[in-house]
């Protein structure tokens, strides 16, 4: 499972640290994302990171966010600086995880509960 933490209310220009961790009998992870979704919108992908670090972000957060992992943690982090209204959303972490269940193994995207970011202007 994933259990993300970190969201808040903030003043525009401020900045927030979203953090997600991944538990249970993991077997390997592959990529992580955090995934926004604002009221009466589309849940979006907001920034990625691979195995390898290799990372990913949607336009309108390039150089203001930032995604990072720790691989021995099992953990997934997503900086986020120079908040903007628009960013205010409900933010979900999602990994692809390689488990173990009844002595079998299985792959399938696993997704957080999902943390409330709210930007004051």
């Amino acid at each position: 499972q994933l259990q993300a933490s970190g969201g808040g209310l903030v003043q525009a220009g401020g900045s927030l640290r979203l953090s997600c961790a991944a538990s249970g009998s993991i077997r390997r992870l592959f990529a992580m994302d955090w995934y926004h979704q604002a009221p009466g919108k589309s849940r979006e992908l907001v920034a990625s990171i691979t195995s390898g670090g290799s990372t990913n972000y949607v336009d309108s957060v390039k150089g203001r966010f930032t995604i990072s992992r720790d691989n021995a943690k099992n953990t997934v982090s997503l900086q986020m600086n120079s908040l903007k209204p628009e960013d205010t959303a409900v933010y979900y972490c999602a990994a692809d995880i390689e488990y173990m269940s009844g002595g079998y193994y299985y792959r399938k995207t696993h997704w957080g509960q999902g943390t409330q970011v709210t930007v004051s202007s």
